[in-house]
Protein backbone atom coordinates (compact mmCIF):
# COMPACT_ATOMS: atom_id res chain seq x y z
CA UNK A 1 0.00 0.00 0.00
CA UNK A 2 2.95 2.48 1.15
CA UNK A 3 4.92 1.37 -2.15
CA UNK A 4 1.90 2.00 -4.35
CA UNK A 5 1.45 5.46 -3.09
CA UNK A 6 5.21 5.82 -3.43
CA UNK A 7 4.72 5.31 -7.15
CA UNK A 8 2.42 7.40 -7.41
CA UNK A 9 4.08 10.21 -5.66
CA UNK A 10 5.94 11.28 -9.08
CA UNK A 11 6.72 15.27 -10.04
CA UNK A 12 4.04 15.94 -12.15
CA UNK A 13 4.06 19.05 -14.18
CA UNK A 14 1.28 19.28 -16.57
CA UNK A 15 -2.31 18.74 -14.86
CA UNK A 16 -6.25 18.42 -16.09
CA UNK A 17 -7.53 21.94 -15.80
CA UNK A 18 -10.86 20.25 -15.52
CA UNK A 19 -9.62 18.80 -12.18
CA UNK A 20 -10.02 21.42 -9.28
CA UNK A 21 -9.22 21.00 -5.71
CA UNK A 22 -10.77 22.72 -3.16
CA UNK A 23 -9.80 24.48 0.06
CA UNK A 24 -11.03 21.56 1.70
CA UNK A 25 -8.99 19.25 0.55
CA UNK A 26 -5.75 21.33 0.80
CA UNK A 27 -6.78 21.90 4.85
CA UNK A 28 -6.78 17.79 4.79
CA UNK A 29 -3.07 17.85 3.68
CA UNK A 30 -2.70 20.62 6.30
CA UNK A 31 -4.20 18.03 8.64
CA UNK A 32 -1.48 15.56 7.95
CA UNK A 33 1.02 17.78 8.00
CA UNK A 34 0.23 18.98 11.43
CA UNK A 35 0.70 15.26 12.69
CA UNK A 36 4.56 15.11 11.41
CA UNK A 37 7.19 15.63 13.77
CA UNK A 38 9.07 18.84 14.14
CA UNK A 39 12.24 19.77 15.22
CA UNK A 40 12.20 20.53 18.95
CA UNK A 41 8.48 20.04 18.46
CA UNK A 42 8.65 24.35 17.81
CA UNK A 43 6.29 23.67 14.14
CA UNK A 44 7.54 26.22 12.76
CA UNK A 45 6.00 25.69 9.33
CA UNK A 46 2.90 28.26 7.98
CA UNK A 47 1.07 27.36 4.97
CA UNK A 48 -0.36 29.36 2.17
CA UNK A 49 -3.08 27.55 0.45
CA UNK A 50 -4.05 28.76 -2.66
CA UNK A 51 -6.65 27.06 -5.16
CA UNK A 52 -8.11 30.47 -6.79
CA UNK A 53 -7.06 30.58 -10.53
CA UNK A 54 -5.73 34.01 -10.27
CA UNK A 55 -3.65 33.61 -7.27
CA UNK A 56 -2.37 30.11 -8.94
CA UNK A 57 -1.07 32.27 -11.90
CA UNK A 58 0.32 34.81 -10.00
CA UNK A 59 2.68 31.98 -7.67
CA UNK A 60 3.11 30.28 -11.45
CA UNK A 61 4.94 33.27 -12.30
CA UNK A 62 7.39 33.27 -9.91
CA UNK A 63 8.29 29.42 -10.21
CA UNK A 64 11.48 27.47 -12.36
CA UNK A 65 11.61 24.14 -12.54
CA UNK A 66 12.39 20.71 -15.06
CA UNK A 67 15.42 22.30 -15.47
CA UNK A 68 17.10 19.43 -17.25
CA UNK A 69 14.41 19.65 -19.79
CA UNK A 70 15.61 22.91 -21.35
CA UNK A 71 14.01 21.90 -24.28
CA UNK A 72 10.37 21.83 -23.00
CA UNK A 73 8.17 25.00 -20.99
CA UNK A 74 6.18 23.65 -18.04
CA UNK A 75 3.33 23.56 -17.33
CA UNK A 76 2.35 22.70 -21.15
CA UNK A 77 -0.31 25.57 -21.94
CA UNK A 78 -4.01 24.36 -20.30
CA UNK A 79 -2.09 22.12 -17.98
CA UNK A 80 -1.43 24.40 -14.88
CA UNK A 81 -1.76 23.31 -11.34
CA UNK A 82 -5.07 23.72 -10.33
CA UNK A 83 -3.63 24.53 -6.19
CA UNK A 84 -0.78 25.52 -4.52
CA UNK A 85 1.06 24.80 -0.62
CA UNK A 86 3.39 27.34 -0.09
CA UNK A 87 5.40 26.06 2.85
CA UNK A 88 6.30 28.93 5.03
CA UNK A 89 8.84 29.31 8.11
CA UNK A 90 7.59 31.42 10.57
CA UNK A 91 10.87 33.49 11.91
CA UNK A 92 8.52 34.47 15.30
CA UNK A 93 9.10 30.94 15.91
CA UNK A 94 12.63 30.82 15.12
CA UNK A 95 14.83 33.32 13.44
CA UNK A 96 16.96 30.51 11.73
CA UNK A 97 14.59 28.74 9.04
CA UNK A 98 17.96 26.44 8.16
CA UNK A 99 17.13 24.29 11.65
CA UNK A 100 14.29 23.02 9.74
CA UNK A 101 14.59 22.40 6.66
CA UNK A 102 14.53 18.95 6.85
CA UNK A 103 10.85 19.69 9.11
CA UNK A 104 10.00 21.23 5.46
CA UNK A 105 10.96 18.27 3.11
CA UNK A 106 8.73 15.86 6.16
CA UNK A 107 5.60 17.69 5.55
CA UNK A 108 6.04 17.89 2.08
CA UNK A 109 6.53 14.53 1.69
CA UNK A 110 3.75 13.47 3.68
CA UNK A 111 1.33 16.05 1.86
CA UNK A 112 2.49 14.40 -1.11
CA UNK A 113 1.56 11.11 -0.44
CA UNK A 114 -1.78 12.07 1.38
CA UNK A 115 -2.45 14.04 -2.14
CA UNK A 116 -1.51 10.77 -3.78
CA UNK A 117 -3.72 8.71 -1.68
CA UNK A 118 -6.69 11.18 -3.26
CA UNK A 119 -5.93 10.54 -6.53
CA UNK A 120 -3.55 13.79 -7.13
CA UNK A 121 -0.16 14.12 -8.10
CA UNK A 122 2.00 17.31 -7.45
CA UNK A 123 5.35 18.80 -7.61
CA UNK A 124 7.69 20.28 -5.19
CA UNK A 125 9.26 23.49 -6.32
CA UNK A 126 12.29 25.24 -4.45
CA UNK A 127 13.31 27.51 -7.07
CA UNK A 128 11.39 30.22 -6.65
CA UNK A 129 11.79 34.21 -6.33
CA UNK A 130 10.91 34.65 -2.16
CA UNK A 131 10.60 38.33 -2.16
CA UNK A 132 8.03 37.96 -5.01
CA UNK A 133 5.92 35.23 -3.94
CA UNK A 134 5.88 36.75 -0.50
CA UNK A 135 4.84 40.03 -2.24
CA UNK A 136 1.77 38.53 -4.67
CA UNK A 137 0.52 36.65 -1.55
CA UNK A 138 0.48 40.11 1.02
CA UNK A 139 2.92 37.83 3.34
CA UNK A 140 3.93 38.96 6.17
CA UNK A 141 8.07 39.88 6.47
CA UNK A 142 8.13 37.08 9.16
CA UNK A 143 6.96 34.40 7.19
CA UNK A 144 9.31 32.74 4.60
CA UNK A 145 8.05 30.41 1.58
CA UNK A 146 10.95 27.53 2.13
CA UNK A 147 8.91 25.34 -0.88
CA UNK A 148 5.92 25.36 -2.85
CA UNK A 149 4.06 22.25 -3.63
CA UNK A 150 2.07 22.39 -7.19
CA UNK A 151 -1.22 20.42 -7.60
CA UNK A 152 -3.93 19.00 -9.24
CA UNK A 153 -4.90 15.93 -11.26
CA UNK A 154 -2.04 14.82 -13.04
CA UNK A 155 -2.31 14.78 -17.08
CA UNK A 156 0.85 13.17 -18.07
CA UNK A 157 2.72 9.74 -17.68
CA UNK A 158 6.02 9.31 -15.27
CA UNK A 159 7.77 5.89 -15.65
CA UNK A 160 10.80 5.18 -12.69
CA UNK A 161 13.68 3.12 -14.37
CA UNK A 162 16.76 1.70 -13.08
CA UNK A 163 19.55 4.22 -13.59
CA UNK A 164 22.49 3.18 -15.68
CA UNK A 165 26.10 3.77 -15.08
CA UNK A 166 25.45 6.57 -12.39
CA UNK A 167 22.61 8.69 -14.64
CA UNK A 168 19.60 10.10 -12.62
CA UNK A 169 19.07 12.93 -15.20
CA UNK A 170 15.40 13.15 -15.97
CA UNK A 171 14.18 13.12 -19.51
CA UNK A 172 11.62 12.71 -21.66
CA UNK A 173 10.44 10.09 -24.47
CA UNK A 174 9.36 10.59 -27.70
CA UNK A 175 5.63 9.89 -26.69
CA UNK A 176 6.60 12.51 -23.78
CA UNK A 177 6.36 9.71 -21.04
CA UNK A 178 8.06 11.54 -18.01
CA UNK A 179 11.29 9.38 -17.24
CA UNK A 180 12.49 9.38 -13.44
CA UNK A 181 16.07 6.95 -13.39
CA UNK A 182 16.59 5.80 -9.71
CA UNK A 183 19.99 4.23 -8.02
CA UNK A 184 19.64 0.35 -7.86
CA UNK A 185 19.07 -0.72 -4.38
CA UNK A 186 22.38 -2.70 -4.82
CA UNK A 187 24.29 1.02 -4.98
CA UNK A 188 22.22 2.33 -1.85
CA UNK A 189 23.14 0.06 0.61
CA UNK A 190 26.48 0.78 2.40
CA UNK A 191 27.35 -2.48 4.11
CA UNK A 192 27.48 -5.27 1.99
CA UNK A 193 27.27 -8.94 3.09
Amino acid sequence: MLFDLLEKNRSYRNFDSAGKISREVLEGLVRAARLCPSASNLQTLKYYLSCEEETNRQILEHLRFAGALKDKKFPYPGKEATAYVVICHDTRISASPERFWKDVGIVAQTMMLAAAELGLGGCMVGSMNQVKIQEVLSMPDNLLPQLILMLGKPAERVKIVTAEDGNVTYFREEDDTHVVPKRPLAELIINKE
